[in-house]
């Protein structure tokens, strides 16, 4: 498959997985939440800002009869500039496919970061099956649009140059976010974004995200659908917008550079927005020693 877009082989170098070990070994001690549906996007495999431990723990402790990549999984614009591609970003791919090879159903929709995917469109590649968009039927009969989002996005679609300007800003902010994850985890604390916690205190940003949102949710309901579940601006959230008198819910799956969000359905249809940093947080708080209080001395 000498064809594959740079960036993508990695797909293909993967594939026959039981012949290659992953870096990071499996999980398989303990029970995996097990859910209908799962859908993830912006990974942004191929740079430094993925969170690729937290991917894998995540991966490593879930399961799901279909999941959604939702756009950005491979991040071709940086390796366009700079080929970076360690053995860990390889792990995830290894656990997708492992899911496809179990009988998970896998749809991928290209987002703009990964791109050069979207000539693959209808096509089906180690299980994974290629879609520009999806809809999906949730268990208590809601119909969803899935899509990635950058269609909706002025800037992409007016000014794309200046797209790739805000690409090179915001991967010099996740260089200092990684510094800061990473003194964190050394002193022993949580994981937290500090280009997070910046998007939401900066004015722009709020009112772009909150105009954006409108937008998708309006074009779900011109389109006849219950919502929508998107990606591309890394802030996951949950609202509902009225299309003509009609609810139209807005499902935001969030990212894994910044918040580390997956959106899920249970088994019933009920959905919700996962942090598993803090997932990974209150998971570990049993294991945490805690010191026998002195017992009173008696009187």
């Amino acid at each position: 498959m000498t064809d594959l877009p740079s960036g993508f082989e990695a797909f293909h170098n993967v594939a026959n997985f039981p012949s290659i070990k992953p870096a990071v070994p499996e999980v398989t001690k303990g029970e995996r939440r097990r859910f209908r549906t799962i859908w993830i996007s912006d990974v942004h495999l191929g740079t430094k800002g993925c969170n690729h431990e937290l991917l894998i723990d995540f991966l490593d402790h879930t399961d799901s009869d279909t999941m959604y990549l939702v756009g950005d999984i491979i991040d071709g614009w940086r390796l366009k500039k700079k080929f970076y591609w360690p053995a860990e970003h390889n792990d995830i791919v290894w656990r997708i496919l492992k899911r496809a090879k179990r009988g998970t159903r896998i749809v991928y929709i290209p987002g703009n970061h990964d791109e050069m995917v979207r000539p693959f469109c209808g096509m089906n590649f180690g299980g994974v099956e290629i879609r520009r968009a999806a809809f999906h039927n949730t268990a208590d009969g809601r119909r969803l649009m899935v899509l990635h989002g950058d269609e909706f996005d002025a800037v992409m679609l007016a000014h794309r140059w200046l797209a790739f300007v805000g690409d090179a800003a915001y991967h010099v902010m996740m260089k200092l976010n990684g510094w800061v994850a990473n003194v964190r985890k050394r002193l022993g604390l949580p994981y937290w974004s500090i280009s997070k916690a910046a998007k939401h205190k900066v004015k722009n940003a709020v009112e772009f995200i909150g105009k954006y949102e409108e937008v998708v949710a309006r074009a779900a309901g011109e389109r006849g659908v219950d919502g929508v579940v998107c990606g591309h601006i890394h802030t996951a959230e949950s609202r509902v917008f009225l299309h003509n008198g009609s609810p139209v819910e807005y499902w935001n799956d969030g990212d894994w550079v910044e918040g580390c969000n997956a959106l899920v359905e249970y088994h019933d249809g009920r959905m919700e927005i996962l942090d598993w940093a803090d997932e990974v947080a209150r998971r570990d708080i049993p294991e945490t020693a805690v010191e026998p209080q002195a017992e009173p001395e008696a009187a």
